[in-house]
């Protein structure tokens, strides 16, 4: 029997912008729960939240401050339970995030660490004695800007944090510290959950040693680095080896919790492919993992080919976790515009796309309504690296702001306060009210491309082939038990003509198929346009060839 994960398609909640339930202007479980059949209906396996634990904001909850409460802000423990439950009812796995690199300076266990050497979790954190000179031990930066060191006058040290100076460093080395996050996670899981997104999960370990990173090799062509963390290999502040040895005490612990998964977060510009495809081989690690391979301005055929092949090749019983959006980046209708025709052809083939790749989906709230990038004013702001490096990087407000569910002006429903991010008008038209009654909208389709990848096996768990062809075509085959698909996509706003054999009768394209027309000796691909052909196994090539150039139409 197939695990429902492998090849299983997982929606992101962020809860602060789904859906208010009481009014203050924040997302909670209530309000999640009110639309949960909108999910179910789209055709997805899972929901994954991102956080809802206590915790004081100041990284909109990926700084926790208690691991086994919810956030007064979301709701309560009962509200989750009954979440679950309706969850549960409509076919829906539930994924929560864990945060476990670091936690809140106001977690119980910091604010012991901090107060000496010597108390009971003293070494729970990261703590470093200062150079001769009173400078930090080493040249590490933070991931938000500054250096990832801060002093702490109570122990005469410094302390360790990638993110903010109020979410330190958990401290992995120590066995005792694995065991704590361990239990965290066994609590949830004795509560029903179907397992868990790990938040940065190669930033566990760091070098014992507190050697200094290597500065990284960046091309002479690139402009200067908005951010100084951009500037370092971070080969000793993260992705240590020590941290497969803790993903197999993960494993074992989700092991015992039959139909349960994991998915982690790999955040390493120079090795997130090999370290997805370690963390996720041998069955004895993590489940899958996603890196933020496709989450980048890059959009060519060379690009995903090569990201997929590289995976697969550094370990084939390894699993990814594909996406094109979530919270931490700038939403793809608008990072990948300038390769499109118009935001309704980029959204439909994207979504065709993202879901013909081997591996398992997630989608990102919003993307079954085509929202582009809200563009948020330095005044709007609420997320601190957006703050601090604006306006040369204006931060991830502008893919987190809420759901417009309801006809009319802003918020459209998501609120009847002041939501915490405005509804911008360019997402107040794309409403879910409005497509639910267009039968040609983008949330029509979404429904109808998941459907169709729950139709055809091979897209769920069948191997990959890709197929020589020149950019802007990208071209693979889907190999199923009982039929293949070939996929073929002009990643380009320009129409594409590509040869067809000759000899062998070309079937038609299947009805999901954009902007093709098949002719007698050409398939005809408009822009962002592409074609999905089935065939049986073992019955060789389509009769589709393509041309070492492919010719653009004259316009």
């Amino acid at each position: 029997m197939r695990e429902w994960w492998r090849g299983g398609v997982i929606y992101q909640v962020y809860p602060r912008s789904f859906q208010d339930a009481n009014g203050d202007g924040i997302g909670d479980l209530p309000g999640i729960m009110r639309r949960l059949d909108h999910i179910a209906r789209l055709g997805v396996d899972a929901v994954w939240l991102s956080p809802i634990f206590e915790s004081p904001q100041d990284d909109m909850g990926y700084d926790v401050s208690n691991y086994v409460d919810v956030d007064r802000i979301f709701g309560t423990l009962e509200d989750f339970d009954s979440l679950v439950q309706r969850a549960h009812a409509l076919g829906l796995k539930v994924i929560i995030d864990q945060v476990l690199s670091h936690t809140s300076d106001r977690h119980p266990w910091f604010r012991e660490s901090r107060v000496s050497r010597t108390n009971a979790r003293a070494d729970w954190y990261v703590w470093a004695d200062p150079k001769k000179d009173g400078s930090p031990p080493n040249n590490w930066p933070s991931v938000f800007g500054g250096r990832a060191w801060e002093w702490n006058p109570s122990r005469s040290q410094y302390y360790f944090h990638n993110f903010l100076a109020s979410q330190p460093d958990l401290n992995f080395h120590n066995k005792t510290v694995q065991d704590a996050v361990l239990d965290i996670m066994r609590f949830w899981l004795e509560r029903g959950v179907d397992g868990f997104r790990l938040d940065t999960v190669n930033y566990f370990f760091h070098d014992a040693a507190l050697r200094n990173n290597p500065a990284a090799r960046r091309p002479k062509h690139l402009p200067y680095a908005v951010n100084p963390y951009d500037m370092q290999e971070h080969r000793y502040s993260k992705s240590q080896p020590e941290n497969v040895e803790f993903l197999r005490r993960v494993r074992m612990l989700l092991d015992r919790f039959p139909n349960t998964t994991s998915v982690g977060e790999v955040g390493d510009s120079h090795k997130g492919l090999a370290l997805m495809s370690e963390y996720t081989s041998g069955g004895d690690k993590l489940h899958m993992c996603y890196s933020f391979e496709m989450l980048g301005e890059q959009f060519s055929a060379e690009h995903f080919r090569t990201r997929v092949q590289r995976f697969f090749s550094a370990g084939k019983d390894g699993w990814p976790c594909w996406s094109f959006s979530n919270h931490d980046v700038n939403r793809h209708i608008s990072r990948w515009a300038e390769h499109s025709l118009n935001p309704a052809a980029l959204g439909r083939q994207t979504a065709v796309l993202l879901l013909s790749l081997k591996g398992s989906v997630c989608i990102y709230q919003g993307e079954e309504l085509g929202l582009p990038e809200a563009d948020i004013l330095f005044e709007e702001l609420t997320d601190p690296p957006g703050i601090r490096f604006w306006p040369q990087y204006k931060g991830r407000d502008g893919c987190r702001t809420p759901i417009p569910w309801e006809e009319g002006e802003a918020p459209n429903g998501f609120t009847t306060g002041k939501p915490w991010l405005p509804v911008k008008q360019a997402h107040s038209v794309l409403n879910v009210a409005a497509q639910e009654a267009d039968p040609n909208s983008m949330l029509s389709f979404y429904r109808e491309a998941l459907a169709f990848r729950r139709e055809h096996q091979a897209l769920i768990d069948g191997d990959i082939e890709f197929l020589k062809a020149s950019e802007p075509v990208l071209a693979f085959r889907r190999k199923g038990e009982t039929e293949n698909l070939v996929c073929i996509f002009n990643l380009s706003p320009d129409t594409i003509r590509v040869t067809v054999a000759g000899a062998a009768p070309v079937a038609q394209p299947l009805p999901i198929s954009q902007g093709v027309q098949l002719g007698r000796t050409r398939l005809t691909l408009r822009a962002n346009g592409f074609a999905l052909f089935s065939e049986a196994p073992g019955s060789g090539s389509l009769g589709i060839k393509f041309s070492r150039r492919p010719r653009r139409a004259a316009a």
